[in-house]
């Protein structure tokens, strides 16, 4: 399922992305990779998310999240 459409505080995996190379580039550069554990802390039905990923938190936007598929852990 796409990370724009994962519900909150559920611990999720990164299992692929959607995109060409420099989405994968800025992706990895955010810290999203294959395996990955992300949580996501904010996902309103508008505007951007707020994911963590390790220890930090990121605001990231729909477009963006709907290029990332996750799993429940």
């Amino acid at each position: 399922m796409p990370l724009s459409m994962a519900p909150e505080k559920i611990n999720l995996m990164v299992t692929g992305f959607r995109g060409g190379f420099g989405l994968r580039r800025r992706l990895a550069d955010l810290g999203f990779n294959i395996g990955m554990d992300v949580l996501v802390m904010v996902n309103q039905s508008a505007g951007p998310m707020v994911v963590a990923i390790k220890d930090s938190r990121f605001a990231i936007s729909r477009g963006l999240a709907h290029h990332i598929f996750v799993e429940p852990k």
